[in-house]
């Protein structure tokens, strides 16, 4: 059967990238961009098929399921850390009931596979800090920890119970140029680039020490492709998969930018977002994942400023 895939929540930073390299795998004639608001006019998310789309409306995602005949959902609608403690009721109605809608296709066997992130907010103040492994204490503190965390047991019910094919990682902080962070705590590792580049000082709201997990686009795109590529009697978690690749703190991130930006200046002012970040790892375990489908990282420290750099358009954030 032909791949046909749905991407839900295709305008976010993850989703506008993922749409292009599956149009890329696929075909654009063989992937649809799915999100609950129209795309800017010069969006990539138009070149192929773009559908309005609201994952708390189950009818309205079945239709766009069976118009094109879709066989893999990838479910990236989700309100994020910081955004969702400032609204936590929508936060759980969104990331829990979205995830239901489209699990319960796959039940229904309207699809066949599913793609839904977790995140490292799963993890919580007494999971151990440093090497955090794939299974640990989990006592997130956060509205959107919180509901991934129910989403990965959920994902694991309804792969034990009726069979359905979800497939997850727990993605890090992610770092990329192609769209703007969405409300994240780990968004101030995108938008340092952006004062860098315009040459403006950056107001950090995390402490200069606060180490954290993160992974430039291009690994976290490869990281979901792999995943969704391997043999299904090779993925032995069907809750969410650990995957690293950088772990830095802002200080760090702000002196290996000043290699390149020579009188780049940075001011610290944690705010709510420190609290969150604290409660988080520092360094993430992935030998499952390594071993299991064969996951690796490409890019250090180094290489991802020095891309970033060359590809960020400060404009952007105007």
């Amino acid at each position: 059967m032909e791949t046909k895939v749905l991407v839900v929540g295709a305008s976010g930073q993850i989703g506008t990238e993922l749409v292009s390299a599956l149009r890329k795998k696929y075909g654009k004639e063989n992937v649809v961009a799915g999100d609950i608001k129209n795309p800017k006019s010069d969006s990539s998310l138009l070149n192929g098929h773009f559908e309005l789309l609201d994952v708390l409306d189950k009818e309205g995602l079945l239709r766009v399921v069976e118009k094109y005949g879709i066989t893999d959902v990838y479910l990236l609608a989700a309100l994020l850390s910081a955004t969702a403690e400032k609204n936590p009721s929508f936060g759980w109605e969104l990331n829990m009931t979205g995830l239901f809608n489209v699990l319960d296709l796959a039940k229904e066997n309207k699809v066949k596979k599913v793609f839904w992130p977790s995140s490292i907010a799963v993890f919580g103040a007494t999971t151990p800090r440093n090497d955090t492994p794939q299974r640990t204490i989990m006592e997130p503190t956060t509205v959107y920890g919180i509901s991934k965390l129910a989403g990965e047991r959920w994902c694991e019910y309804y792969h034990k119970n009726y069979g359905v094919d979800v497939r997850s990682v727990r993605y890090p902080g992610i770092i990329s140029y192609g769209a703007l962070p969405g409300g994240g705590t780990t968004d101030y590792a995108v938008d340092i680039f952006y004062k860098a580049k315009a040459h403006e000082k950056f107001v950090c709201f995390l402490d200069k020490d606060m180490e954290l997990p993160m992974m430039f686009m291009e690994d976290a795109i490869d990281a979901t492709l792999k995943l969704m590529d391997a043999n299904s009697s090779d993925i032995t978690i069907r809750s969410s998969y650990n995957i690293a690749a950088l772990s830095f703190t802002p200080h760090q991130l702000f002196e290996s930018i000043r290699q390149i930006v020579k009188y780049f200046e940075i001011e610290y002012k944690p705010d709510y977002r420190q609290a969150i970040a604290s409660t988080w790892p520092a360094s993430i375990n992935d030998e499952v994942a390594r071993k299991d489908w064969g996951w690796r990282p490409k890019f250090d420290l180094e290489k991802m400023t020095r891309v970033m750099l060359e590809n960020i358009n400060p404009d952007l954030a105007g």
